[in-house]
């Protein structure tokens, strides 16, 4: 409170600036007597940055926002799934736990670390303090650029009309030219007795008042890996449960060392098992979980366990039969996926859809570039497209996963087998070598994908190990360059890092040599 106060102080006059557009840009023309230019459903990362890059060119803009309370009524704030209950709370948390790996692994450094206990409510006021003072930025910011923003539930009325309804039940109704579609989605639930009642999902286990204990996550998700990593880590008994394969479309190598990395750290596998029934045997209280019986079947039998928590990561469906899309005659999948062009627009020409409600990654900077893009393109003439393909993206497990580009399948898939050379290794990184539990290194992998006939051209970039975002993101750009293996192999890597492994690649893994990296 304090932190806002003294925010409020500093930049109180914020409140009376507004953003003017670009005078060196021509004055937006209007064919049109609509109270905005643009109505962007949704106050999360793509729909701010769509909204907050159009009135850089002039463009009049409104941002709806509307959260609706989680089963277990978890509400939060201004900046979608990203910031309040999505990548910052988790990669928060993610570091948390990892920072339990410094304290062990700091006794072979010759540091006394003593009485290693880690406080659950200290961790939680922590994060949500971070996050409730990005939600208040995020308002200031949008004052400051001129946005209009109405935290009210929005819906069509007709093809230019939308009505709104705030939290007391009163309704507005608005115009517009052009809409943006960005409302993202919401965690599934299965639909199994109990499920909603006593489990929670990735929307409430950010904020949870109580130390989650032993905790049961059902899903092969990387949300519900990420989750089970970082409890596993922060000290609780995890165990997740895995209906089939773990991290569904990405490259099966990585995939399963994930899995096998988590087991040898602490946190138990059910799979192939499904839930069954969910009882509460003891209530929660806001210092204490609840006991919960999870009736289950792991490999055709019947079996029953009292968990403390259990935390659906099963999917997310899009919030697009919310808004009444009926009303202006929107096509959508059954699984609530928008159908749009290269250009992000629907079948309904004056209505674009973009981030998780479309068929594309479903990753923060992903849907931030295409938002403004799409801006760029509406208000400033500019005639730019989204590049989906080499996409960088991290899943922050214990053993950190990074990947750009195709897994070896779907290279496999696309090219050939015989046209598909894979150059892969094992690597130590050398702030392990003395830590406690070496062997646990022997998961870190790296693997290139190269296409033969386009002069081994990079397809598929996979690394597994600590700093995966920051190496991934890093050698991303080489892919959108269109990098070949000769290029990572004229690259000089600095040493000694994990990274360096990429530039002396020599095993292919037709080859069936050993892929254990020598030392210098």
């Amino acid at each position: 409170y304090n932190e806002y106060k003294s925010y409020l102080r500093c930049r109180a006059w914020i409140m009376f600036r507004v953003q003017v557009p670009d005078p060196d840009l021509p004055e937006l023309e209007r064919n049109h007597n609509f109270n905005f230019d643009l109505a962007v459903i949704g106050g999360g990362s793509g729909g701010l940055a769509c909204a907050k890059e159009a009135v850089k060119f002039g463009a009049k803009v409104v941002v709806y926002d509307f959260v609706h309370p989680s089963p277990q009524n978890t509400t939060w704030g201004l900046g979608g799934t990203c910031l309040n209950v999505g990548c910052i709370p988790k990669k928060l948390m993610h570091s948390a736990s990892i920072y339990g790996e410094v304290i062990e692994d700091a006794k072979r450094y010759g540091w006394a670390t003593e009485n290693k206990k880690h406080d659950w409510a200290t961790l939680v006021e922590n994060v949500q303090a971070h996050i409730k003072s990005q939600n208040w930025k995020l308002k200031i910011d949008l004052r400051e650029k001129n946005v209009q923003y109405y935290n009210e539930y929005a819906t069509f009325v007709d093809k230019n009309t939308i009505k709104s309804v705030n939290r007391r039940g009163q309704e507005r109704t608005v115009t517009a030219d052009k809409f943006v579609l960005a409302m993202g989605g919401r965690p599934n639930y299965p639909n199994i007795p109990g499920a909603r009642d006593y489990a929670i999902t990735s929307d409430d286990v950010f904020s949870l008042k109580y130390p989650p204990g032993k905790t049961l996550c059902v899903g092969a998700s990387y949300i519900s890996l990420e989750c089970a990593g970082f409890l596993t880590g922060l000290g609780y008994d995890t165990t997740v449960m895995v209906r089939s394969i773990l991290l569904r479309g990405f490259d099966r190598d990585c995939a399963e060392a994930v899995g096998r990395y988590m087991e040898d750290t602490g946190t138990r596998f059910l799979r192939p098992a499904t839930v069954k029934n969910i009882e509460c045997v003891k209530q929660p209280t806001d210092t204490t979980a609840p006991e919960l019986k999870v009736f289950y079947e792991l490999d055709g039998k019947e079996e029953c366990e009292i968990f403390n928590t259990v935390l659906f990561a099963i999917g997310r469906t899009p919030l697009t039969d919310k808004i009444n899309p009926e009303a202006i005659g929107l096509k959508y999948e059954k699984n609530g996926k928008v159908p749009v062009n290269d250009r992000e627009q629907t079948n309904v020409p004056h209505v674009y859809a973009i981030g998780d409600i479309i068929d594309a990654p479903e990753l923060t900077p992903l849907a931030i570039q295409v938002g403004r893009l799409l801006a760029r393109r509406l208000y400033a003439g500019s005639s730019l497209l989204m590049d989906y393909v080499n996409v960088p993206t991290t899943v922050f497990t214990p053993l950190e996963y990074g990947s750009v580009g195709m897994s070896e399948a779907t290279a496999i898939k696309k090219f050939g087998e015989d046209d598909i050379e894979v150059w892969h290794a094992r690597h130590t990184p050398t702030e392990h070598t003395v830590r406690e539990s070496p062997d646990l290194d022997k998961h870190n992998y790296v693997k290139l994908i190269c296409v033969r006939s386009q002069k081994d051209k990079v397809v598929g970039f996979h690394y597994l190990g600590p700093n995966a975002g920051e190496i991934t993101g890093g050698f991303a750009m080489g892919l959108i360059m269109g990098a070949t293996k000769s290029d990572f192999d004229r690259l000089v890597g600095i040493h000694p890092t994990s990274s360096e492994v990429f530039t002396t690649l020599k095993i292919t893994k037709r080859s069936g040599e050993s892929i254990d990296v020598e030392s210098c």
